[in-house]
């Protein structure tokens, strides 16, 4: 899976409100770059599948919920690389698959359901070690890739954002891909992060794993405030943005990070948050599947 054969598009987009305000706002649609191994996802497996390939693994072994867009896209990377993949998921096995994890299957992921509490253990090392000897010759891959692998394979989406940008707006989960936006920004570029999660209270510290730079260097803001109640919360406000969004644009957004990040940043470009000249650019980072869980005639996009 190379990079060069996904060129993202830049997508500026037109609203008398930007005009107002006399800032440029634009979308990197990372939702384009491939059908299954949406947005932000490319970049963060590719450098976990190359050393994979390079030390002669058998598979891959990593770990997500049942509606985990990290699973799917890894399940698909690690099948085109002629790599076994082994999926740990969260919870019990249910009756009837999520889409999701029918998605998996199809790759051909190996599906291993643990209970929450076990799930929890999945950073200790007995814990691992235990998982090695059932699954020998496999390159673990963390949660959403959340490794400094992961944020150097990130901080390539950087090349596709031009230089004279000046804030560059992403959602946050493990934060890696904010941690691999900070590695290629320049000095003058501003990252925004909104967090898609509650309390997200070990934020610097993630940052400074993933990175090896200290938080407090660093030309970084976390906004809190359009969780939506926390991780996978949503309600009705959201999808009617979320419609509207894609009415006015013609992009689709997701209820997890996009869709909230998306509502973020236009009630901060009301609010002045971002000075006037201000060349904007918000990560669009995929992950539509999930949307398929939600009761149809929900969203006006497919």
């Amino acid at each position: 899976m190379q990079l060069s054969h996904y060129p993202a598009k830049l997508q500026p987009l037109q609203d008398n409100l930007f005009g107002e305000k006399a800032i440029q706002l634009s979308v990197l649609r990372l939702d384009e770059l491939h059908p299954v191994v949406s947005g932000n996802k490319l970049f963060k497996l590719q450098l976990f599948l190359k050393q994979a390939v390079e030390e002669n693994k058998t598979g891959v072994l990593t770990f997500g919920g049942p509606y985990s867009n990290h699973l799917v896209a890894a399940a698909f990377a690690a099948r085109e690389n002629d790599l076994k993949s082994v999926g740990f998921v969260r919870g019990e096995q249910p009756a009837i698959l999520s889409h999701t994890l029918e998605a998996c299957d199809s790759y051909g992921m190996k599906l291993q359901f643990i209970t929450r509490d076990d799930y929890a253990k999945k950073f200790e090392p007995g814990f691992l070690n235990d998982i090695f000897q059932s699954f020998p010759n496999h390159l673990v891959i963390p949660e959403g890739g959340y490794d400094p692998l992961g944020s150097q394979g990130a901080a390539r989406i950087m090349d596709e954002i031009p230089a004279e940008t000046t804030h560059i707006c992403c959602a946050v989960g493990t934060a890696t891909t904010v941690a691999g936006l900070l590695l290629g920004a320049k000095p003058n570029q501003k990252i925004v992060a909104f967090s898609a999660l509650r309390g997200l209270s070990d934020f610097g510290d993630r940052i400074q794993y993933l990175t090896g730079l200290e938080y407090k260097d660093l030309n970084l803001e976390l906004v809190n405030e359009y969780d939506f109640g926390g991780y996978a919360k949503k309600n009705q406000q959201l999808f009617d943005f979320m419609n509207q969004f894609y009415l006015q644009y013609q992009i689709p957004t997701d209820m997890i990070y996009t869709g909230k990040m998306m509502f973020g940043v236009m009630q901060r470009i009301r609010e002045n948050f971002f000075p006037p000249g201000s060349k904007i650019v918000c990560v669009h980072t995929g992950g539509l599947q999930g949307n398929q869980s939600l009761p149809a005639g929900t969203l006006v996009f497919d």
